[in-house]
């Protein structure tokens, strides 16, 4: 690979993509590639949607940005849909996913403030939790490996195990303000919290005057067949963080509060320079406009109980690679018995992408336009990046059955 200027954070594969179309890439290698990673769960629409391209293009020739100095009639359309669509009363408008949990984890804590409990700040987190990369994402998350070498982790996350109800119960004390948990933890490696947990952990909340703060980062916008994940547990948060899909492609993200909660941040106590200008909320609104159609979410349903069967599949027939299928609606993830790295390499030398998750799991996330075909051409080309992997596990054993 080429000497590259930029910082060496990423392992990136010797590869790029030149076009793309619906959930197809086409690659810098001339060969064509399934895309079954959408970006990290962004590319919601695909590539190359043409409503997506039509608002862009249409928005290109307009105003970008103005700053949050002005009003700005895109992110207040944006706002009023999102809040139409949820639990939510206000709308910050930020550029991704991190920022979004950021302004989460303020708003928390600002509302005890301004409600005279300036000492609850603690905020209870789960292990094997994701929720950004600043430093309080990073300290609410809690792993040791992304921490490391930034000095001490920001103070006031108290983490307790994934999916132990009492362990959450004792750690809720007069501090505490908040309790943060994605329904479905992404790159802890697609782990959903069972409805009745959160549900109990909703009451939990209520009981204690603990705000619930969700990430929906990941889970959001459709991934798992529903406009959002906590809405299969029939609960709503207080606040929740949002990012990814919601842009389609295009940097964008909001934290979403009840009006009690939301409104503790007055003026001055948060801000954005970029964040929910005219450009990406346009284009927010175009994803908003296809996902919130009549019968969309409920097609994303159903190709994620098809893919979830064939994925099942795949398991049985290749018992030496994979263990267990796990997921909702267009997040799923293949616990494997070989290195994770290793069946996102193979499946990506079969054409299709893949993305890597804690738990040495292997994240499937196609675009929410995904068609059976696709599905099928999928599940063909994994089965035969695990044959391919069956071989190597073979010859390593010394041609041993």
């Amino acid at each position: 690979m080429a000497t590259s200027a930029l910082y060496k954070t990423y392992a990136r594969a010797d590869l790029s993509f030149e076009s793309g179309e619906g959930a197809w890439l086409n690659g810098s290698d001339g060969l064509r590639y399934l895309d079954f990673g959408s970006g990290v769960a962004v590319t919601s629409l695909g590539h190359a949607h043409p409503h997506l391209v039509e608002t862009l293009t249409g928005m290109a020739g307009k105003v970008w940005h103005s700053s949050n100095l002005f009003r700005i009639s895109e992110q207040e359309r944006f706002a009023e849909r999102l809040c139409a669509a949820t639990f939510a009363d206000r709308v910050f408008v930020t550029n991704s996913g991190t920022e979004a949990t950021e302004a989460a984890i303020k708003t928390a804590r600002r509302y005890h403030f301004a409600n005279g409990a300036p000492n609850r700040y603690r905020i209870v987190a789960f292990e094997g939790a994701f929720h950004g990369r600043t430093m309080a994402a990073l300290a609410a998350g809690g792993t040791a490996k992304y921490l490391e070498g930034f000095g001490p982790a920001l103070e006031g996350f108290d983490h307790v195990p994934f999916g132990d109800f009492e362990v959450v119960k004792a750690a809720i004390g007069p501090d505490t303000a908040a309790v943060m948990i994605e329904p479905v933890q992404g790159e802890g490696g697609i782990r959903p919290f069972a409805n009745e947990f959160l549900r109990n952990l909703r009451q939990l909340c209520d009981d204690t005057g603990t705000l619930l703060v969700l990430d929906e980062v990941q889970t959001g916008i459709g991934r798992t067949g529903r406009l959002f994940a906590h809405e299969w547990a029939g609960i709503t948060p207080d606040v929740m963080a949002i990012a990814k899909g919601v842009g389609g492609g295009f940097p964008l993200g909001a934290c979403l509060a009840t009006a009690e909660v939301g409104d503790a941040m007055g003026p001055g106590t948060h801000g954005s320079t970029y964040g929910g200008n005219a450009l990406a909320c346009a284009v927010g609104n175009a994803v908003l406009d296809v996902v919130l159609a009549p019968g969309f979410l409920d097609r994303v349903a159903e190709q994620g109980i098809i893919l979830k069967q064939k994925l099942a599949a795949v398991v049985d027939a290749h018992p030496r690679i994979f263990e267990s299928v796990r997921g909702e609606g267009l997040m799923q993830g293949l616990k494997c018995r070989v290195p994770s790295p290793d069946v996102v390499l193979a499946a990506r030398e079969a054409g299709l992408i893949t993305i890597g998750a804690g738990d040495n799991v292997v994240r499937l996330l196609p675009p929410l336009v995904v068609t059976a075909a696709d599905i099928e051409e999928a599940i063909d080309r994994l089965d035969r990046a695990a044959t391919a992997l069956e071989a190597r596990e073979l010859t390593k054993a010394g041609g041993t059955a």
